[in-house]
């Protein structure tokens, strides 16, 4: 589906213009066409094949989608893949890929499974000629560093998540709460490697923009994608950062659930003394033999229970006082 197409020279906008005449544009070496289109079907990007020339692979690769996060030379043109992170209402990725076909004097940007389109980037470009006029080579730039700024409140969130996470590790909670703890940490663990297999590429991919051999489209504005690529530098650590912070919290909450098992085996332990010394002086006296002095004594029973009750009281505040009970 067809979003925009629009010419530009000089850093300003033309016109809003029809498929047809895109050629008649591009023709122009002043001019150059910025198109946008979500969820293409195959006959619309054959159109633009034409219009564009573009590379028969690169067309191969949009139409398919799916495709990990590069930037490619055919020729004297580039063809960009970008990830884009968002997050639904019950807080799960919704994963987005936009293709972006450079050339001298066209801009080709393809959408598909995003929710959040980029007329804001089309706008600001438009509110900045000066900056536009550089060409295709800013609008891409400025394609680049709106995805990233994208993945800014997506990392927010997840820290926040975890800082919770792990309030919660060190609150008064049973076996079963801390163990409801590891498996939401391992559910954020799995989030960041996720998150993390969406940037580094794109992180590696803007790199080639920074220095060394540019290509000649984006010769002059390594500055802007070098200003990218620390953003994305700064988000990688970031996540890298968080991904350490939960292996921590997990082998924390492992402790603290075997410190509360070992609790709990304490006082088992300590109740099942307490219990055994009555049973033994009763199993002692309970055995069928014919000669035990003791079962004669007038005041047998009484002393008995005693001498339980005093053990058992004694064995009660050694417990109590070495925090078993």
């Amino acid at each position: 589906m067809l979003i925009n197409c629009a010419a530009y020279q000089d850093g300003r906008k033309l016109a809003d213009i029809d498929i047809d005449a895109i050629s008649d544009y591009v023709a122009r070496p002043e001019c150059f066409v910025w198109v946008a289109l979500k969820d293409p079907s195959p006959d619309e990007l054959a159109v633009m094949k034409e219009e564009f020339n573009l590379h028969e692979l690169a067309i191969e690769d949009a139409q398919h989608g799916h495709q990990r996060p590069k930037i490619e030379e055919y020729g004297d043109s580039l063809f960009t893949v970008m990830h884009t992170v968002e997050m639904d209402e019950n807080g799960e990725f919704v994963i987005g890929e936009v293709d972006v076909f450079v050339g001298s004097n066209y801009v080709l940007s393809v959408r598909r499974g995003t929710r959040t389109g980029f007329q804001s980037v089309r706008k600001r470009c438009e509110h900045e000629p000066h900056l536009l006029k550089e060409g295709s080579a800013f609008v891409l730039y400025a394609l680049i560093d709106d995805v990233v700024d994208r993945y800014f409140p997506i990392v927010e969130a997840m820290s926040t998540e975890l800082e919770a996470l792990e309030d919660r590790i060190f609150e008064k909670n049973d076996s079963a709460a801390l163990r409801a703890i590891v498996q939401e940490l391992y559910t954020m663990k799995r989030r960041l490697v996720t998150l993390q297999h969406h940037i580094v590429p794109l992180q590696e991919a803007v790199g080639k923009l920074t220095g060394g051999r540019i290509p000649s489209i984006c010769a002059g504005m390594q500055a802007y994608f070098r200003d990218v690529y620390d953003h994305l530098d700064r988000i990688v650590r970031t996540i890298e950062g968080r991904r350490e912070i939960v292996v921590t919290a997990v082998q924390v909450n492992l402790g603290m659930i075997s410190l509360a098992e070992s609790e709990i085996t304490k006082r088992l332990g300590s109740f099942a003394a307490l219990f055994a010394v009555p049973t033994m002086i009763a199993g002692i006296y309970g055995m069928n033999f014919e000669r035990i002095p003791e079962l004669h004594f007038k005041f047998g029973y009484p002393v008995v229970l005693v001498v339980m009750l005093a053990i058992d009281f004694v064995l009660y505040r050694r417990f109590r006082k070495a925090g078993w009970l």
